[in-house]
């Protein structure tokens, strides 16, 4: 049996490690700190993810109303671009990539004249670009002409000469240090280098080996672009473990354990190109049960499913997903409380704020979030978890805006959507409520279906009024257990006779009214 091994570094870190399930159907990574699931990530076989793809596409139409235009990628959809987002821009791509600051008097978007961009790109010319946001819903993908391809320690950034640093690395002397290292790499032109996060304390010939396969990669879009008509993909990102060994292993990961014997072998020959020492951090998982069992993950990703989501303290979290927005209620639960209902509340907030940021990370849900804390009397408790919630969201790869609470003790906030949440794609809407998650109660449609018997009867009050209604089960034992007596008060005012009859294959808020006589439908309710 695999062992667990300790973190590098001694006690006082938190141990990091990244679990890698390999299945037939799907692939699952998961992100631990000190066996707390940090970070979870799922890519099905039949997804078809094409966020960071880059496509050369054709313009269909522009739309001057929209500021944006619809281009041909290849796919059903036609890709949405804005008009800002067309032409290269320094500036954006500064802004974008992994929050280094531009200024903001070069952010400001260009409003373009009606006629103006079609003198620029007319309908039926070519266009490179990229896909920063994946179709979700109806709507196609978002896609942007500032291209940018992530590699372990470094971002190229094609038709710029852009040179810089994430703001991520703070440390004075190590920022000149990586500003040299970029000055003396070997650079084409019209090519734009940021150093990432990981490149911090990163050696220079490290550099130079992530640099030349960035170069490489250019090249064969630049042979894409010149021979290849468009339609086409011109690149395309790597699979999700590919992805995660990219973009999650630094120094402060200590192993990797992956269950698959081909995905570990490509995933050693992958970081041996950055450093050989560093391959050793990968280990084989071949227990016999399930790698995600063994290091308790499952039963944690069952929390990114579910509605409710307890805490340690007893309080809880409702989390409600729906088209326009997330909605966050924090409630004290079971928590037992400090020595002042202030300080409990603060208490309950603050864990809230940590694990908040941590649930949008793992759900990966987007757009906009309004989360209810407890109410607050005191500005300075208000104010403390707002910062607790701001820093908590900077282990947060996607970007986020935050605002403060509200007077309705409300805070909003904004997450990039990029692809759609975990539940949305794992869950489809039940086919008995509609994804409603509700049904009418028996009560409820007694109350319709008298209404129903007796507007037919009233229609017709020279017929013979006997009627047959068909039901679900539930409905039937609440119509004969209930409301017998006002059925039976409808039938002598209308002089009529009602049969019930009970369908279990009826839905709760199913029911047909027939004329017992010659058998025509009266009135039939359908599942809405």
């Amino acid at each position: 049996m695999l062992k667990k091994i300790k973190a590098f570094g001694g006690s006082k870190r938190e141990k990091k490690e990244i679990i890698i399930n390999i299945e037939t159907l799907e692939t699952r990574v998961a992100v631990l700190e000190d066996g707390k699931l940090d970070n979870f990530h799922i890519e099905r076989q039949e997804d078809n993810r094409i966020v960071g793809s880059i496509f050369k596409g054709k313009i269909q139409n522009l739309e001057d109303g929209l500021q944006a235009a619809f281009v041909d990628i290849g796919l059903k959809k036609n890709a949405f671009i804005h008009y800002w987002d067309m032409i290269p821009e320094d500036a954006a791509r500064l802004e974008r990539e992994e929050g280094v600051r531009a200024k903001s008097s070069t952010r400001r978007r260009k409003k373009y004249k009606p006629n103006e961009m079609t003198k620029i790109f007319p309908v039926g010319s070519e266009i490179i670009v990229q896909v920063t946001k994946d179709a979700i819903g109806t709507k196609g993908p978002r896609v942007t002409a500032n291209l940018s391809i992530p590699g372990r320690f470094l971002v190229m950034m094609p038709g710029t000469h852009l040179k810089g640093i994430s703001r991520k690395i703070d440390d004075v002397k190590e920022r000149n240090r990586l500003k040299k290292v970029l000055s003396r790499l070997p650079i084409p032109d019209n090519i734009g280098l940021i150093v990432r996060t990981a490149g911090s304390g990163t050696r220079k010939v490290s550099f130079a080996r992530d640099a030349r396969t960035l170069f490489e990669v250019w090249n064969d879009i630049e042979n894409g672009i010149e021979n290849t008509p468009a339609p086409c993909t011109l690149y395309s990102e790597p699979k999700l473990a590919e992805r995660v060994v990219r973009d999650y292993l630094t120094e402060d990961i200590d192993r990797i354990y992956i269950d698959n014997r081909d995905m570990y072998e490509v995933t050693r020959q992958i970081i041996a190109k950055f450093s050989r020492r560093s391959r050793n951090w990968v280990q084989l998982y071949g227990g016999e049960e399930p790698i995600f069992d063994y290091f308790e993950v499952e039963k944690q990703i069952e929390s990114a499913y579910r509605r409710k989501v307890w805490m340690k303290s007893g309080a809880y979290l409702i989390f409600d997903e729906t088209e326009a927005l997330i909605a966050i209620d924090v409630n004290t639960g079971r928590h037992k409380g400090s020595k002042s209902q202030d300080e409990s509340i603060l208490q309950v907030n603050l864990e809230s704020a940590d694990e908040v940021a941590r649930q949008l990370r793992l759900r990966n849900v987007g757009g906009l979030v309004i989360v209810d804390f407890i109410d607050m009397r005191s500005k300075r408790d208000q104010n403390a978890v707002y910062r607790a919630l701001k820093d908590a969201l900077k282990k947060d790869r996607a970007r986020t805006n935050v605002l403060q609470i509200s007077q309705l003790g409300l805070l909003e906030m904004t997450r990039q959507r990029v692809e759609e949440s975990i539940f949305t794609s794992g869950y489809t809407d039940c086919s008995y409520c509609s994804g409603r998650g509700r049904v009418k109660s028996a009560l409820s449609m007694s109350v319709e279906i008298q209404r129903r018997v007796s507007e037919s009867m009233r229609k017709d009050r020279n017929g013979t009024h006997s009627m047959r209604v068909t039901v679900n089960p539930l409905v039937l034992d609440r119509l004969r257990k209930e409301d017998e007596q006002a059925l039976i008060e409808m039938e002598k005012e209308f002089e009529g006779h009602l049969t019930f009859v009970s369908d279990g294959h009826f839905h709760i808020e199913e029911f047909n009214i027939t004329n017992d006589d010659n058998g025509k439908v009266l009135f039939t309710s359908v599942e809405s």
